[in-house]
């Protein structure tokens, strides 16, 4: 696993979210309360796009179906998604944003 700067926290405003790309892998990034939260991007219910979905009270909705995922542990909160996905420590230093990417593609 390597740790990888992949954005600059002023482009992730509170109470939103977005895509980027750590290693071979597309996280969805939130902003929940001025602290920063990533899950992989793909819904497991159709892998829809997360990052693309709305965040709602620490919740990233799918824009698919509507799934809910805990935008802080991945876990899923609501139907048709029954699977989790994947969370990942984020480290912010100054205005540059870490994670720890794992080597590999999202499965």
């Amino acid at each position: 696993m390597a740790t990888e700067r992949v954005a600059a926290a002023s482009e992730i405003p509170v109470g939103e979210v977005c895509v980027v790309q750590c290693g071979a892998r597309s996280l969805a990034v939130s902003n929940v309360d001025g602290t920063l939260y990533a899950i992989d991007n793909l819904c497991t219910h159709d892998n829809g796009p997360l990052g693309e979905g709305r965040l709602r009270n620490g919740r990233v909705i799918c824009p698919r179906h509507g799934a809910a995922f805990d935008a802080k542990t991945g876990r899923v909160l609501s139907l048709p998604a029954v699977r989790s996905v994947q969370a990942y420590e984020v480290t912010v230093d100054g205005d540059d944003v870490y994670i720890d990417c794992p080597d590999g593609a999202a499965s």
